[in-house]
């Protein structure tokens, strides 16, 4: 996201916080500016009517690694956390670390199953 769609996106929120009624073309920008927010190091395409709910739990669940950490690697060790589906290798998370390497959090079949992982730890432990 570009510094116009952020500073928008916080316009928009703003005026939501603060009750003032939005056109439905400030809420459908409003989604989309959000969905863009969320969907920042999430490598995958998003489509459907869950567009928006998957990546606000992918966004959900990095926030909740970088904050937390995972397995042996502490928060401050983790630099930034991708989610990735590629065709031939398959789904996978992935962590950057400080240290200058990668490491795989977690890898699956395909993407769906990346996607209820995802929504079922952010269900446990997030929520």
């Amino acid at each position: 996201m570009n510094n116009k769609e952020t500073v928008k996106l916080a316009e928009l929120n703003a005026k939501a916080r603060g009750n003032i009624r939005l056109t439905s073309e400030e809420i459908k920008l409003r989604n989309e500016l959000e969905f863009k927010n969320n969907k920042q190091n999430v490598y995958m395409r998003l489509t459907g009517n869950n567009k928006y709910y998957y990546a606000n739990q992918c966004q959900k669940f990095i926030n909740y690694i970088l904050k937390h950490g995972f397995y042996n690697h502490k928060a401050k060790d983790i630099k930034s956390v991708s989610i990735v589906n590629c065709t031939h290798y398959g789904a996978s998370i992935n962590a950057r670390l400080s240290s200058g390497g990668e490491t795989h959090i977690k890898t699956f079949n395909d993407k769906n199953e990346m996607l209820g992982f995802i929504c079922g730890f952010n269900f446990k432990e997030v929520a």
